[in-house]
Order: structure tokens, then sequence, then C-alpha cells
């Protein structure tokens, strides 16, 4: 009976153990705060409600291909792949050390409903050859342009992602990069998006 009873005990306390376990990004981070150039700080964590699910378009499998067909994990030779950890990485060193850009290549309309915190906007089509500003947007991503003759020298570290693995956008701005001559090295191509950012439960954020 005494032995019945410390298991009947410990049984009870189940619950309670587990509903007061954190859930964390890793075993040794339970969440990471970046600050940005300007002083802005950005929370990064996971949601800690274990019963939460998807809800939105997120939560499709099947998509007409083309032209939501799945992508392959290298965007371009030379551009490095990278995961969830990575990308929490990018934003403490290279974004918060003004040194990185963490791109949002989505059209504005999907930018809006949600982004990885730290993210800009620079959705794939503008950097594609035909647009007569893409000159600018390369300027703007710090790259320099000497009668004709660019340089990369200067130019931003980027890391780009859209809407997840089937979704093109992201590698179709990588290409269009590596066609105007950045660097691959300057580049990294998060293929999870945003669908495997929200399956973890990780922070999204409403642009303003």
């Amino acid at each position: 009976m005494r032995l019945y009873g410390l298991l009947l005990a410990s049984l009870l306390l189940i619950p309670t153990l587990v509903s007061a376990q954190s859930v964390r990004i890793t075993p040794e981070m339970s969440s990471s705060t970046i600050v940005l150039g300007n002083g802005e700080e950005l929370l990064i964590e996971r949601i800690q409600d274990t019963s939460h699910r998807l809800e939105n378009e997120f939560t499709m499998t099947s998509r007409p291909c083309p032209p939501f067909c799945i992508s392959p994990i290298s965007a371009a030779p030379g551009v490095e792949t990278v995961g969830e950890i990575e990308v929490v990485d990018f934003l403490q060193g290279s974004v918060s050390g003004g040194k990185g850009l963490l791109i949002d290549s989505r059209m504005p309309d999907w930018f809006s409903k949600g982004t990885i915190p730290g993210a800009v906007n620079v959705p794939f089509a503008t950097l594609e050859p035909n647009n007569p500003y893409r000159n600018e947007i390369l300027k703007a991503l710090g790259a320099q342009d000497t009668d004709g003759n660019w340089s990369f020298e200067e130019a931003k570290e980027l890391l780009l992602f859209c809407n997840g693995p089937w979704c093109d956008q992201t590698p179709r701005a990588i290409r269009s990069l590596r066609q105007a001559g950045y660097p691959a090295e300057k580049i990294k191509f998060y293929r999870g998006g945003m669908q495997v950012w929200l399956l973890l439960g990780l922070t999204v954020r409403q642009p303003s």
C-alpha cells in the first residue's frame, strides 16, 4: 500500500512538473534578445502554450506546382543554407553589429501579415534585372557603382527568406543578386522560411 501511495503521488506530480517546464529554443537558450544599432531591442522566443496549433494558410500541405514547387537545399553555388539557430545568430552578430541585413523577400502584402523580428522587406521582384531601380537597391545594400563597375567590398551580409521550402521567391532573389555580382559568401538562404519559423512557435513581428 505504501508503494502504491508513492506511485500515485508521483503520477499526480507529473502534470505540475511538465507545465513548469519552458519551451526553449535550445537546451541552453530560452530566448534571445537582440539590440539593434538604433538601440531597439528584439526578443525572439517560442510560444509557451504546448497545445498551440497553426490555423492559417501555413497549415496547407499541398499547393499546385508550378508555381509552388519544393526548393532544393542550395539556392545558388557558394550560398550557405541555414536554419533557425543560424538566423538568430545572424541577428545577434551581423544585424546588431550593422554588418548585415535579414531580408524578407516576399511581396509587401505577405510581409505585412507578420515577419521575423529584425527583417526588412526587399521584394524579390525588385532585384530582377528589368527593375529600373535595382541599382539604387544595390547601393542601399552597400554596393558601390563607379562608372558602371560595381564593388561589393562594403556590401552588407544578407540572409534572405520567404514563405518556406515551397516558395521560390528567395531563390529567385538570390539568383538576381548573384547575376548582379553580389558575392555568394555574403549571401545566406533560410530555406525554412515563415512556415517552419511559425511551426516552431518562434516570435513573429507585425511590421508597423
